[in-house]
This record gives structure tokens, C-alpha cells and sequence, in this order.
């Protein structure tokens, strides 16, 4: 559905986008992840036909960005990160207005516009003005703008920018119904947790470098050297329970957390099994309160895998 090849722009001597080479099929939800400047929304107008790049190959649906650009704007739903709306109308007139630009006309036009809103869940905020709709029911509110057309592929840049924690599960929510339609999106967030919940994929761009593309678990996988597990038999006897850990030759490190709360044990090996760990724990007679590995997220794998640089 998304395919680029060596696909860079350059202005100057500087590579907002540098040789990215990218493949999504059809149901693909790719979790597009960089610091600002990174590249990201450089390639989202490249594939929305919006921006030339400077050379390489892109297309979108089979279509290629130089001679199919009529074709992959029907193809796709592009949501830019900020985007104006109307204000003075109301909000079935806002979106009977881009259905009409779609050219839906007639009696689907308006039962277009009313999926839509149903889709997104402002079906009752349908005869209110623009203008008094909160920043999520207005990124909800652009996201039905852009599905109106039934597009194939979504290009979504920062979809829960500036909202609130309740509109980013909205939000969230509603990207997670849009897959089960089999839609192939590409989302950009700086919100990673969220990113892990509903991607299947993600890439990692660094100064307009593609570093990572693969999915979540691999990325897991990459950044993980050893494996760490956390442990608790009660304050009370969580130090003795460390001393006891110490001398086994598996165990490479043994620390209790602040005010003995828990241990946590790093296992010498990298693929090292640590399920060991509880079982000599109540063999020696304490009584097992946790046991957990401990967890890697989105955040940890951005943070090790990328070095900070911006353009």
C-alpha cells in the first residue's frame, strides 16, 4: 500500500529526508517515531503528493507520487498536525462541504457525513458551530473530514497533539477501530506507550534516517542486552532474600530497590531464564510476593536506539 525507495529531500546541504526506503501492506498500522525535524512529516507530504522530493521512488496504493497524484489524493486521508477549520459553520455544514469537494453528492453526501460523524462519536455535536468544539472533538472532527471518501491509506501526523489524556484515548480508541476496517495507516506521535498499543510496526527516524523498521517485540528484542527480573518477598525479608540470591552463578547483579521494596536481579547471560529465581526463593522457605521481569517500552527502545541529534 506504501512503498518508497531511496526517497530523499534536500534543501541546501541538508537532508531533511535521506534515502528512506519503506514498505507497508494493506492493514499495516506503522507507528512513525523521530524528535521534531526528524523527517516525519517530511514524508508524510512527500506520499500525500504535497511535496516533490528530490529524488527516489514512492507510491501509494500502486500509484507512483510523480505520475499518479490524482489517483493516490482519492487513495488516502491525510491529517496534518495543525489544520485549519472553518469556524462560522456548523459541523455537518463543514463536513457536507469537503463531501461536496469530494464530489459525494445527493442524498450519500449527507448519509456520508453522518457515518462519518458516528464514526468519530460527534454525531451530537452535528448543528454546533466549529468554533465551539474542544481540541479533541476538533481532531476528531478533521479525522472524519479525511475518511468522508473512504480512503485506503491514512497518513495521520500527530493525531493526539495538544490533546488532553481523555481525547488522546478517544483518539486512540478511535485509530484502534479503524484498523479492525483494514485501513492502512501511518501515524506519527510523540506519546510512544500509546504507539505500542496499536501499532504493528514502527520505524525509528533520526535526521531524516530510517534506523529501525520492524515491529515492536524486535525492537524489544534489539535493545535488550540482559534480562532483569524484579522480586519481592516482603520488606521485612527482601535483604536477607538478596544475600541469599548472591551466590548464585547465574545471577550477575543483585540490588534492593529504594527502602527494600523489591530486588532486582540482572541475570549474567542475555537469553538466561530466570524462572528459576522462585523456586529457590520458597525452597529456602520465604514466601513469594512478586515476581516480574522487568519491562521495556517504546520509550526505552527511542531513547537507546536513537543519539538525540536533530538538523
Amino acid at each position: 500500500m506504501i512503498e518508497t525507495r531511496d526517497l530523499t529531500k534536500k534543501y541546501g546541504d541538508l537532508f531533511a529526508l535521506d534515502r528512506l526506503t519503506l514498505k507497508l501492506e494493506q492493514g499495516d498500522v506503522f507507528g512513525f517515531i523521530g524528535p521534531n525535524g526528524a523527517g516525519k512529516t517530511t514524508t508524510m507530504r512527500i506520499l500525500a503528493t504535497l511535496l516533490n522530493p528530490s529524488w527516489g521512488e514512492a507510491s501509494v496504493c500502486g500509484y507512483s507520487i510523480y505520475t499518479g497524484s490524482k489517483d493516490i489524493r482519492r487513495s488516502i486521508g491525510y491529517m496534518p498536525d495543525f489544520f485549519g477549520v472553518y469556524d462560522d459553520m456548523k459541523v455537518i455544514e463543514y463536513l457536507e462541504f469537503f463531501a461536496a469537494a469530494y464530489r459525494i453528492k445527493g442524498p450519500e453526501r449527507r448519509k456520508k457525513c453522518d457515518q462519518v460523524l458516528d464514526l468519530v462519536e460527534l454525531g451530537y455535536k452535528r448543528d454546533a458551530l466549529v468554533t465551539s468544539l474542544s481540541r479533541g472533538m476538533t481532531q476528531r472532527l478533521g479525522l472524519a473530514r479525511v475518511l468522508l471518501h473512504e480512503p485506503q491509506v491514512l497518513l495521520l501526523d500527530e493525531p493526539a497533539s495538544g490533546l488532553d489524556p481523555r481525547a488522546r484515548i478517544e483518539m486512540r480508541e478511535l485509530i484502534k477501530e479503524l484498523r479492525k476496517m483494514n485501513k492502512t495507516i501511518m501515524v506519527s506521535s510523540h506519546i510512544l506507550p500509546e504507539l505500542a498499543d496499536i501499532c504493528n510496526k514502527i520505524g525509528i527516524i533520526e535526521r531524516g534516517k530510517l534506523i529501525f523498521n520492524n515491529d515492536v517485540n524486535s525492537a524489544i528484542k534489539q535493545v535488550r542486552q540482559k534480562h532483569i527480573y524484579i522480586v519481592s518477598v516482603g520488606k521485612d525479608s527482601n535483604e536477607l532474600a538478596a544475600k541469599k540470591l548472591e551466590s548464585n552463578a547465574a545471577i550477575e547483579s543483585v540490588e534492593l530497590t529504594p527502602e527494600a521494596e523489591s530486588i532486582k536481579v540482572t541475570m549474567k547471560e542475555a537469553d538466561a531464564d530466570g524462572s528459576f529465581i522462585p523456586e529457590q526463593l520458597i525452597a529456602e522457605g520465604f514466601k513469594l510476593k512478586a515476581f516480574k521481569e522487568e519491562e521495556i517500552n517504546l520509550e526505552d527502545v527511542f531513547m537507546r536506539i536513537t543519539k538525540g541529534i536533530t538538523n
